[in-house]
Formats: structure tokens, C-alpha cells, sequence
């Protein structure tokens, strides 16, 4: 899976690899939450560095308007966004690019442990502004 012309390859590689063994052990069918739960155990076990449900101000006009919770963000570079549908719908590549977007983030993953099989997407944020690389929260 890692294929070096993609940047944090190494590190999504892992990730997905901790979500493919959650999902070959739990399967499909529960709620969101207990894949959160599960992935944060396999991270930890895999030494990945990661903040769980992080929250991330929201800025307009560089005034903070709100925050946003992200389900995991892996070494303050990764956004990793969980579903457990049947489907992954057009909302929720949009919500997980918004996330990109909205904490200038270059890299992200979508992870959909819903499906018989896991289904998993790479994001890149095309407006990334790499000054901001590493401190998600300066906007």
C-alpha cells in the first residue's frame, strides 16, 4: 500500500492497516463509535500518534465562527474521518475535504468500516497552504 509518490504515505499505509484489522475483527454492522474506540486501541498498540475527536477552531474572515471535531488527526498532519454506512455518499467525501479545508490540513482519510469490506480513501486539500504545516490551529 505505500507507495512513495504520496505524501505520509508510511503513515496512511498504517493507519489503514490498523482499520482493516478492526474492521477483520468486528466486521461491519455497529455504530460509528465502536470503530472510533477500536481504531484508537490499534493505533496506540501500532505507536501512532494521534488525538481522538480533536477539536479544531473554524475561521471566516479570520474571525472564529465555531469549532469542528475531527475523529482522529494523526501527528497534527493526518485528518482521518470514520462512517459505518452501507454506502459512502458525495456528504461525506465533502465533509472530510471541508475538515482538509477548514484546518489546513495537506492529507486525509476517509474510512468507511459500514461496507462488507473496509473502504478507504485518500484526501488532499488542493487549497492547502503548506506555512501552516504542523500547527493546524494558525489560520
Amino acid at each position: 500500500m505505500i507507495n512513495e509518490q504520496y505524501k505520509y504515505s508510511e503513515l496512511t499505509s498504517k493507519i489503514i492497516g490498523c482499520a482493516m484489522t478492526v474492521h477483520r475483527a468486528l466486521g461491519n454492522g455497529f455504530q460509528e463509535v465502536i470503530y472510533q474506540r477500536a481504531l484508537k486501541i490499534e493505533m496506540a498498540d501500532n505507536g501512532i500518534n494521534f488525538s481522538r475527536e480533536h477539536e479544531m477552531p473554524i475561521y471566516y474572515k479570520q474571525m472564529q465562527i465555531g469549532t469542528r471535531r475531527v475523529d482522529f488527526l494523526v501527528d497534527g498532519l493526518i485528518s482521518v474521518e470514520l462512517k459505518a454506512t452501507i454506502k459512502l455518499e458525495d456528504a461525506h467525501f465533502a465533509q472530510a475535504i471541508n475538515y482538509l479545508e477548514a484546518y489546513d490540513l495537506e492529507v486525509g482519510l476517509l474510512l468507511n468500516f459500514g461496507a462488507k469490506s473496509l473502504e478507504f480513501k485518500r484526501l488532499l486539500n488542493g487549497k492547502f497552504n503548506q506555512k501552516n504545516q504542523g500547527n493546524p490551529e494558525i489560520k
